[in-house]
């Protein structure tokens, strides 16, 4: 059982999937940073201080705690990750057709293909 798990673990997939999911954490970590330090101040900031707020941490139902500008946030930092991921995706598609148009060159002939090449040839002068 400890080796099928050690065979399980050490498959490529395993491996790339582990490190897909830390590196996306960091990307995410990023992404957040990027909505909630470059673009909530930059493009938002009008729209906030129209509400007299600060943050979108702040956009709350009055009387309750529902807090729609943490949802608004997280929603734009999706679509920053699904856009960017739409990017890497197809990049990698258009690499992965380029090298599957590029025909291999075919293999040169064995010897036993090139003598027999050179019997047909004799026998056609």
């Amino acid at each position: 059982m400890l080796k099928d798990f050690k065979d399980f673990a050490m498959r490529g997939n395993v491996i790339d999937l582990a490190v897909g999911v830390v590196i996306g954490g960091a990307f995410g970590k990023i992404v957040s940073s990027l909505v909630d330090d470059i673009i909530t101040p930059a493009i938002l900031t009008p729209a906030l201080e129209a509400a007299h707020l600060k943050n979108l941490s702040e956009l709350v139902i009055p009387g309750t705690a529902i807090k729609y500008g943490n949802f608004i946030s997280t929603c734009i930092s999706f679509t920053i990750i699904a856009f960017a991921l739409f990017l890497i995706v197809k990049a990698a598609n258009a690499a992965k057709k380029k090298e599957e148009a590029a025909p291999a060159a075919p293999p040169d002939p064995t010897p036993t293909e090139a003598l027999l090449a050179e019997i047909r040839d004799a026998l056609k002068k």
